[in-house]
């Protein structure tokens, strides 16, 4: 069989990521990439850099991927679908829900596969996490708790981190405990002198009762990526920037310091770090989508997919605005 040709629009920092991985990718050929801004990367090689999604198109294309400006997702997407061509999208899908509907009825509409690029749910931990959960190593899950903070990214023009950053939070959140979001409520502030918010704090509930509570922010001078699943046995902390994962089991060992043994709730038992494999979570999405594409798996994050998640940080940003808990809107 031959291989797939995939074209490449956006070659900014996440643009360059791509083009590496789908060259190292067996079963794909990056035979075009486009920016209308350039090449600042110099990821091109031997490839002319096109200005449009429609020259991109006309190259011939089985699948793309594109990593232009949130503000572009809708339109590019669009031409996408018109020609047939099976897209990965950056997250988060677009800039708003309507538009967001647009991409999935137009891709479902042509029978393409429509993926969003929310790469957490390929980070080696957290793979591994929801298998843990899936076989029951927690018990009953009661919380999902996460820390997504750092400083501020330079290439972040047109959303602010709920859309950005949050959006990441929100579906991995969803995915771990299978389940939708119900409800949330949410404070931001807004520090860095942009137009848009750059921290957040989110407490929520899923459709399945797990309460969620989500921290996330441009403005820390430490880089931190924690995901913390606490359940009937203990608790699961992920880490996906180094990727280790680790479990806190619920103790057994009886509490002899007397004011301790007063507090009737659980106590701390042993601590593992579990090995795990790493690959790298770029490459684990675009093989999904190469294995998509090719008829061969459906474990991509699908375009509806990413519209739920939209649709809950619009509720975020509307529970921030009003002051009052938000009700997610049913897909």
């Amino acid at each position: 069989m031959a291989n797939l040709r995939v074209g490449l629009i956006g070659l900014g920092m996440m643009g360059r990521h791509h083009a590496r991985v789908l060259r190292e990718l067996p079963g794909v050929d990056l035979v075009a990439v486009a920016d209308a801004y350039g090449d600042p990367h110099g990821v091109a090689g031997g490839l002319t850099v096109l200005s449009s999604v429609e020259e991109l198109i006309a190259e011939g294309l089985d699948m793309a991927v594109a990593a232009v400006p949130t503000g572009m997702h809708e339109e590019v997407g669009l031409a996408l679908a018109d020609a047939g061509v099976h897209t990965l999208v950056e997250k988060p899908i677009a800039a708003s829900t309507e538009a967001g509907q647009r991409l999935v009825d137009a891709f479902e509409a042509k029978n393409l596969v429509g993926a969003v690029g929310h790469i957490e749910r390929f980070n080696p931990a957290l793979q591994s996490l929801r298998k843990r959960i899936e076989a029951g190593e927690l018990g009953d899950v009661y919380q999902i708790a996460t820390r997504r903070q750092g400083p501020f990214p330079s290439r972040i023009a047109d959303v602010g981190v709920v859309k950005d950053l949050g959006t990441h939070d929100i579906d991995l959140t969803a995915w771990l405990a299978q389940s939708r979001f119900d409800s949330i409520f949410a404070q931001v502030t807004t520090r860095s002198g942009r137009p848009h918010e750059d921290m957040v704090a989110a407490t929520g509930q899923l459709e399945s009762g797990v309460i969620t509570n989500h921290l996330v922010n441009w403005l820390s001078p430490m880089k931190e990526r924690l995901t913390i699943v606490t359940g009937e046995k203990g608790a699961f902390v992920a880490d996906t920037v180094t990727a280790d994962l680790t479990f806190f089991e619920n103790g057994t060992v009886a509490t002899e310091w007397e004011s301790m043994a007063a507090f009737r709730g659980v106590s701390e038992g042993n601590m593992t770090r579990l090995a795990i494999a790493k690959p790298e979570p770029l490459r684990t999405e675009h093989e999904a989508f190469r294995d998509a594409v090719l008829g061969l798996r459906t474990d991509v994050v699908t375009m509806r997919e990413g519209l739920d998640t939209l649709r809950v940080a619009e509720a975020v940003l509307e529970s921030a605005r009003s002051g009052r808990m938000v009700k997610v809107a049913a897909s």
